[in-house]
């Protein structure tokens, strides 16, 4: 791949620019996070509650445990820029839980924290009077492996992590920092290359659209040292380094074949609004991708579908297809 001077080039520098500006004008993950067709799962009664103490409060999150019993095999399962309180948006919509524990893994999904990016906040957001900071990472790397081994009997090393959209730099970003407990890590529709014209800004708006958060709060004012070591393409040669093997999923925001007809205006914009966020998702991708590239990394399958906008469908779909090779990495 030529990457500089040349027509090619070019072209792909609009694209990413266009994009961009797709997203500072419509917040990344409005509507779309939780939308689009897909088999509904909801409540899972397979699945257990388990509650772990935090500097944020209980936090619950939901498990799936692996259909062989084993306990050595375990993934998290991050959850985008809505995250509810109640379930993550992959049990409320996907078959994932059920169908990795098929496939003999211990599956975590974490409840909660809406425009976190499961990072540890430098403070609270005061925007929308937040009772305290989101202490993300802590919370994923110390209270709730601990908890896990000492009651369940979870491995807490050689774990997958995977997320999609805020939760996929997230899981890159974990596994980086964390790579005794992590040796596995999926981005779906991740944004990988966070210091790219443009995207501080867009993330700006959406936290504030997705909770009214500031983003001041979690990473400091822009070029702040916690934004570049947030950002996976500032530290992809920790990825490399380590020999985590890594996922990186984006779409092409062309919608795929067979999903439903819009029905109304509001179907309308969400198409529109997925096949933004996607193509915005797959310029950070192709970055990251050339990144990755040019310091010589070689532990990452790159997945970029012809057909697909920023819906759960699609991500399910990425987890039926990543599953094999996750299974032969983790454990």
């Amino acid at each position: 791949m030529r990457v500089g001077g040349s027509t090619r080039t070019g072209g792909w520098l609009k694209r990413v620019a266009a994009a961009v500006a797709v997203a500072v004008a419509m917040p990344l993950g409005v509507t779309l996070i939780g939308g689009g067709a897909t088999a509904s799962a909801a409540f899972d009664p397979a699945a257990q509650d388990f509650w772990v103490d935090s500097d944020m409060g209980p936090v619950k999150s939901r498990i799936w445990h692996a259909a062989d019993g084993n306990t050595d095999r375990v993934v998290y399962l991050l959850d985008g820029l809505r995250a509810q309180d109640d379930l993550s948006g992959w049990e409320i919509n996907t078959d994932v839980g059920a169908f990795l524990a098929g496939q003999n893994i211990n599956v975590v999904q974490p409840v909660g924290g809406q425009s976190s990016f499961y990072s540890d906040w430098v403070t609270k957001s005061t925007l929308n009077k937040q009772d305290r900071a989101y202490t993300w990472e802590t919370f994923l790397t110390e209270n709730l492996p601990n908890a896990l081994g000492n009651e369940l009997g979870f491995s807490q090393t050689n774990n997958g992590i995977i997320g999609l959209s805020m939760g996929g730099s997230a899981a890159l970003t974990l596994a980086a920092y964390h790579p005794d407990q992590f040796n596995y890590a999926g981005s779906l529709s991740g944004y990988l290359n966070i210091s790219a014209p443009g995207m501080r800004e867009a993330i700006r708006i959406a936290m504030l659209d997705a909770g009214g958060y500031n983003v001041d709060a979690m990473w400091g004012p822009p070029w702040a040292p916690a934004w570049l070591r947030n950002d996976p393409f500032v530290f992809a040669d920790r990825l490399r380094d380590n020999g985590t093997r890594v996922w990186v999923s984006a779409a092409s925001g062309i919608p795929a074949k067979g999903g439903a007809a819009p029905t109304s205006a509001m179907d309308v914009f969400n198409a529109s609004t997925g096949a933004g966020l996607e193509t915005l998702a797959l310029a950070n991708s192709r970055a990251f991708q050339v990144k990755m590239a040019a310091i010589g990394a070689k532990n990452v399958t790159y997945s970029f579908p012809a057909r697909g906008i920023h819906t759960w469908r699609y991500w399910e779909q990425q987890i039926h297809d990543l599953a094999g090779d996750l299974s032969n990495t983790i454990g």
